[in-house]
């Protein structure tokens, strides 16, 4: 038990549940988890795929091939993490410019 990390996920609702993973555990695998075992009491924010549940550790999106370990959250204490439903990571800040006018500007939130 005290080799695995507490992990207590909060949805934008403000909604929390906590959850045993191993430091081996990839945010993939945190978020397929969860999805297949979505909590009671989380109804209104079941989403439709696994895929786009996403991690936010520390105010950054976490991809999906990092594990908790490489994160060095400590084992048998409780880290907290936010779980969003989102399609796509946002872009590096340094491409972010460019690639938002590739993209015909679709962020949801310029400031003009």
């Amino acid at each position: 038990y005290s080799k695995h990390i507490n992990l207590r996920l909060i949805l934008v609702s403000g909604k929390t549940k906590e959850f045993l993973f191993s430091p081996n555990d990839s945010a993939v695998d945190v978020a397929k988890h969860v999805y297949q075992n979505w909590p009671m009491g989380w109804e209104e924010e079941q989403v439709s795929s696994s895929d786009i549940l996403r991690l936010i550790y520390q105010g950054r999106f976490l991809h999906g091939n990092v594990t908790l370990g490489a994160l060095k959250l400590p084992p048998g204490r409780t880290a907290v993490m936010h779980l969003v439903a989102r399609e796509t990571l946002p872009e590096p800040s340094f491409q972010g410019k460019r690639n938002r006018e590739k993209a015909g500007e679709r962020s949801c939130c310029t400031i003009l």
